[in-house]
């Protein structure tokens, strides 16, 4: 029998919650940290936001904080400032990415957010979502299921926080590169990249007792039915810079699910 999956009740006053994911900031694309602080700053407000991973193109250790001697690392600083300011408000839930799992304690203090384990339940306006970033069950990318499995292991997190910032930096660069030059060669149409498994999907929602998952990971923004009364919904990935931009937020309410996308 597997592990039984973690549960958030919302609060009986939430009316409204909004979810994104895949923003992938980084200093290089400010047209897409402006949308963002422009979401946060100017929208109606949900009464909570939860980011599904991959909200920092990379993330190198909690340390990084504590220095904004160079354009990424003061970028970064500013937008977990940002955050603060918007969990001061109101409760924002961050679940880790493919990109940004090493996003400790020390960072969630900073920002204000409250970590949730991958996947999570959302129990909200009488129905039950399964939540998570998507990326464990895109069962068929066996290359990256691999790498995933030897960077979530402590020993590896471990040795690579042990790393001056500056190296482990470098080394991010490099597996950026890695990722690019491997997009190229698969065609950058997500279309071509591995999916989630319908399958997982399926085997995931009956052990939550949820109807519908959500989850970013893939950049294909779309509803899909598994039959039998189960879904998933895929969040948008963020990139202002596109011709049309892309920046899309899914917002629950009581009566069920709108995609919302901003300019």
């Amino acid at each position: 029998m597997g592990e039984r999956t973690d549960e958030l009740v919302a609060p009986s006053n939430w009316r409204t919650v909004d979810l994104i994911s895949d923003l992938h900031l980084q200093a290089g694309e400010p047209a897409t940290r402006d949308l963002w602080r422009a979401y946060l700053e100017r929208t109606p407000a949900p009464d909570a936001l939860f980011i599904l991973g991959d909200l920092f193109e990379v993330w190198v250790g909690d340390d990084v904080l504590e220095h904004d001697d160079t354009p990424e690392r003061a970028f970064v600083c500013d937008c977990v400032a940002a955050l603060h300011r918007v969990a001061n408000a109101r409760p924002v839930f961050f679940m880790a990415g493919n990109r940004d799992f090493l996003l400790g304690a020390k960072a969630l203090t900073a920002s204000g957010m409250q970590g949730l384990n991958d996947p999570t339940v959302l129990a909200f306006g009488g129905r039950r979502w399964l939540l998570s970033h998507g990326d464990a069950m895109c069962l068929a990318d066996t290359d990256y299921l691999a790498f995933r499995a030897q960077v979530r292991g402590a020993a590896w997190q471990a040795a690579f926080l042990g790393k001056p910032l500056g190296e482990r930096e470098a080394i991010a660069r490099e597996l950026r590169m890695r990722s690019e030059a491997r997009k190229k060669e698969l065609g950058h149409d997500p279309d071509l990249w591995a999916d989630v498994d319908a399958d997982a999907a399926c085997e995931a929602l009956r052990a939550a007792g949820a109807t519908t998952l959500i989850h970013g990971h893939t950049h294909r923004p779309a509803t899909h039915a598994l039959g039998d009364g189960l879904q998933r919904m895929v969040l948008s990935d963020w990139d202002a810079s596109a011709r049309p931009p892309r920046a899309e937020v899914l917002r629950l309410t009581h009566t069920g699910a709108d995609r919302v996308a901003l300019s």
